[in-house]
């Protein structure tokens, strides 16, 4: 059974934001409500000193083992994935990690990532305390094929309508809009409106030495639709279930390996 005072929980049991951050809880959310969450881990922020230091070996050990031995570290910190600052950008993720050294590496470079000039220049954007509680999501590496990203409104416009972004691989390269994805317009329902095909020539996937490893996308596939009606559907019922949980609007981040949905992080679309 775990408490208030571990210092690191199953992703589902991440319930304060005040010791787990944003993201962790929305996730930990997630996956209590049967959503598609990847198995994982959630760090308490206060609990940085403890895992820098080598008498935390063996639970990175553990969260590695547990976690199918290839892991994401990815920030959460207190206020990440609010309603009105998502810190999209602002904070590290660390993909493909695959051992208990590059655990320690990865979990001080999200930890660092609070205090770059980019993330205080944010923080004092929105009027928010220099200051940041920075907690920490540890889930299994999802080996994606296809990935991106989903806006339940129209962001832009506002309009009653899926708005979806994708490209081959891990959904890095369309975060840091490394290449054009494809969109597709879907609508309330699952009715594809529009489909626009992408340039999407490089795409990020994870590398048998640890890490990940950019690679050149070949012929036809470097415009050939990276997600099938059928997907975008089956996105479409994920996030009808996200407005059932959640309520309000949905930012989500989706994988599709093997054919199986994956949701690696919802919040609200963000109005900063």
């Amino acid at each position: 059974m775990t408490t208030t005072n571990d210092p690191y929980v199953p992703l589902e049991d991440a319930r304060e934001e005040r010791r787990f951050g944003g993201k962790a809880v929305q996730c930990g959310a997630a996956a209590r409500a049967g959503l598609p969450v990847p198995q994982g881990f959630a760090l308490a922020g206060d609990a940085a000193a403890h895992f820098s230091s080598p008498a935390c070996d063996a639970a990175l050990e553990h969260m590695l083992h547990a976690l199918g031995g290839l892991v994401a570290v990815r920030s959460s910190a207190v206020g990440e994935d609010a309603a009105d600052a998502s810190f999209a950008g602002q904070h590290a993720t660390v993909l493909g990690v695959r051992s208990v050294d590059g655990m320690r590496a990865a979990l001080r470079e999200v930890y660092d990532s609070a205090g770059t000039p980019a993330a205080l220049a944010y923080r004092e954007k929105l009027g928010l305390d220099a200051a940041c509680c920075m907690g920490v999501v540890v889930q299994r590496l999802v080996r994606a094929d296809a990935a991106g990203v989903l806006f339940s409104r129209d962001p832009v416009t506002g309009a009653d309508v899926r708005v979806i972004e994708a490209a081959w691989g891990l959904g890095e390269v369309v975060v840091q809009g490394l290449v054009t994805p494809d969109r597709f317009r879907v609508a309330r329902g699952g009715h594809v409106l529009e489909r626009v095909a992408g340039d999407k020539d490089l795409m990020i996937r994870w590398s048998d030495a640890g890490g990940t490893e950019e690679v050149d996308v070949a012929g036809d596939r470097v415009t050939q639709l990276c997600l099938s009606d059928e997907q975008l559907r089956s996105l479409d019922g994920l996030t009808s279930v996200c407005e059932e949980v959640f309520g309000g609007t949905q930012d989500l981040e989706f994988a599709f390996a093997d054919g199986l949905l994956h949701l690696l992080q919802r919040r609200a679309i963000t109005r900063g």
